[in-house]
């Protein structure tokens, strides 16, 4: 498609231990996603040290409930370095932006998705649900209103959700952790994009409507006048909110967008628990932060 834009996406994490680690168990989700706007092409995945049973990745990766692609790799040998590294490109078309006026209002769709025990539910019904980072909360649902007033389109709605959050909340990387949750991160109005995602798919969720996690990558800009810079740019996150006849709606709250050409998507869950790039459990190796670089770049 002459309207698909191409970029090449760089992830590599590493850790350099304080000790040996004599014993690992790692899942990674870091295999890009095809989507409807999406096309991802020449993916691989490189692991240092290499685990145990070889690298045929391909072979050994499985479908989580959210569809996504995981790998379980383990190490038995001693190691005091970990490094791995996911690249690939994708090609990306735009999505149209919402027919508000062709959106049911949000309490007519909250009333839809309302989970009725017997009864056939969409898949969208699970992401009304509560979860770890992203509960049903009143102070939530408060917030949700001042977006969702009575008879609101649900796509007007998520969009006036998604500016009242950019308008609202700081950016402030130091304010919260990877365990802040939505509540918290509510009270708290600052924080990162996983903390802009929590709280807007815990506002709409506590309104009874349905929102995912999307995880993934966005292309930054460089200051005029300056190269970009490799290893600069960083993992993203925003949000997908169900909308009749429209279907997901990918939001980003952190930068007040549509997730478009910019944007390219990793993963989706019901928070960031369920699509964390790289965790595991090690014997060993005393403290060791990550070190995380991501390149995102245009292809000519």
């Amino acid at each position: 498609m002459n309207d698909r834009r191409w970029l090449r996406v760089t992830h590599e994490t590493s850790y350099a231990y304080d000790e040996p680690v004599e014993l690992a168990h790692h899942v990674a989700c870091l295999s890009p996603r095809d989507t409807a706007n999406q096309v991802v092409r020449d993916w691989r995945l490189t692991i240092t040290p290499s685990p145990d049973g070889g690298m045929e990745v391909r072979d050994r990766l499985s479908l989580d409930a959210w569809g996504n692609a995981r790998l379980v790799f383990s190490h038995a040998q001693v190691h005091d370095k970990l490094t791995v590294s996911s690249v690939f490109e994708a090609g990306i078309t735009a999505a149209p932006p919402p027919d508000e006026a062709a959106s049911p209002p949000w309490e007519e769709v909250a009333e839809a998705l309302r989970y009725r025990a017997g009864a056939v539910h969409s898949e969208a019904v699970e992401f009304t649900l509560a979860s770890l980072f992203a509960p049903r909360d009143a102070a939530l649902a408060a917030f949700a209103r001042e977006a969702f007033r009575p008879g609101v389109p649900v796509a007007t709605g998520a969009l006036a959700l998604m500016r009242q959050i950019h308008k609202q909340f700081k950016y402030e990387p130091a304010a919260t952790h990877v365990n802040t949750r939505a509540p918290e991160a509510l009270a708290l109005k600052r924080g990162v994009c996983q903390d802009f995602a929590h709280v807007m798919i815990g506002a709409c969720r506590s309104l009874g409507l349905a929102a995912g996690y999307v995880s993934g990558y966005l292309l930054t800009q460089p200051p005029p006048g300056k190269p970009r810079l490799i290893g600069a740019d960083a993992s993203h996150a925003w949000v997908a909110v169900w909308c009749p006849h429209h279907g997901w709606i990918a939001l980003d709250p952190t930068n007040n967008v549509q997730a478009g050409l910019d944007h390219v998507t990793l993963a989706w869950g019901r928070d960031y628990a369920d699509v964390a790039p790289l965790r595991g459990v090690i014997r060993g190796g005393g403290r060791a932060e990550p070190r995380v670089a991501v390149t995102v770049e245009p292809l000519s």
